[in-house]
């Protein structure tokens, strides 16, 4: 019987995610069906999933749909070519047939180390003062000449969990010559610390010995707030905050009032709300960095992702072993 692989992804995201030679990949797996968007936007899936296809592909463009629809005669395994698998995947999904696997993650990673690496090096040598107030203002004097920024090298930097996103930031600091890093992960054992040449310390050891604070810890129900008032004003005065992660890991409150003050920067890709509001108190500070949750979006992290999802779709039909299967052990570790 031939290989039926449902792709329930839109036409913007197919085409950033999956390139020709991903493309040719999919379909020389079997037959590839791409249902259509509906008025939403979104693409539904099929009513008969469960018993008409082997294979589902998700990723941002999916619409929702209830746990029970992908349960069937037929389909095995689902790869979600995006994120956090959880939008989408409750954890009611897992336990039954289908396995499923969090195809686009492991690709993401390194592009949001890069944004972290990036966010982290543009407080520190104060570009985003410079930039605003050298634009604003069209002064050398009013633009900040003479104010000294920090090298990266020299600072003590923190790092929220060894996530795949944490580890790839660590190497990349590590590159830049920082060696004084600290780690806080309740899972990482004293022998991950001694072979990546880092400290384990209580998260509020962390806070209060970090000159930068770079979190990169899933939201799950552990660490919802782990970084809240008390760990914020253990922060030294100009500390450094970083979130690529996911904001529910902080109090943003507590956050936003120590932003306000100025006693630290922040820079942040994630927030509670999502748009966030124009009316947010985040908007117009000097000492804060804002976009628009985008650190895992480079061309080559897309197509990557892509290329991801295909390889485990041909692991799952050889019949070996998945890389990123998503478990009813692992899923609250997942972000």
């Amino acid at each position: 019987m031939t290989v039926r692989i449902c792709v329930a992804i839109g036409d913007k995201d197919f085409s950033r995610l999956y390139d020709r030679d991903s493309i040719a990949r999919l379909e020389a797996l079997g037959e590839v069906v791409r249902p259509p968007a509906d008025a939403s936007g979104t693409v539904p899936l099929p009513a008969e999933i469960g018993d008409d296809f082997d294979v589902l592909i998700t990723s941002w463009s999916t619409q929702p749909f209830d746990p029970g629809v992908v349960r069937g005669s037929r389909l095995r395994l689902a790869v979600h070519s995006a994120g956090s698998v959880r939008t989408l995947f409750p954890r009611e999904t897992l336990g039954h047939e289908m396995r499923l696997a969090q195809g686009g993650s492991d690709a993401m990673a390194e592009a949001v180390a890069e944004m972290a690496v990036t966010m982290t090096l543009a407080l520190l040598r104060n570009l985003t003062l410079h930039d605003r107030r050298f634009q604003a203002t069209r002064s050398w004097r009013e633009g900040g000449t003479g104010i000294l920024g920090q090298s990266i090298a020299a600072q003590r930097i923190g790092i929220v969990s060894l996530s795949r996103v944490g580890r790839h930031y660590l190497r990349m600091i590590q590159g830049l010559g920082v060696s004084r890093i600290g780690i806080h992960d309740p899972y990482a054992t004293a022998a991950d610390a001694t072979e990546l040449g880092i400290e384990l310390r209580s998260l509020d050891d962390l806070c209060a010995e970090s000159d930068v604070l770079a979190v990169h810890a899933p939201s799950t129900p552990s660490t919802a707030g782990m970084i809240g008032r008390r760990q914020l004003a253990l922060l030294r005065d100009g500390g450094v905050l970083i979130n690529t992660a996911r904001a529910e890991v902080t109090d943003e409150q507590a956050l936003i009032a120590e932003l306000v003050d100025g006693r630290i920067s922040a820079a942040l890709d994630v927030y509670i709300t999502e748009p966030l509001p124009s009316t947010s108190p985040l908007f117009g500070l000097e000492n804060v960095l804002l976009t628009p949750h985008i650190a895992g979006g480079t061309v080559q992290a897309r197509f990557a992702q892509g290329r991801s999802v295909v390889d485990e779709v041909q692991r799952f039909l050889r019949g070996q072993s998945l890389l990123a299967e998503v478990t009813p052990h692992n899923y609250e570790r997942l972000s």
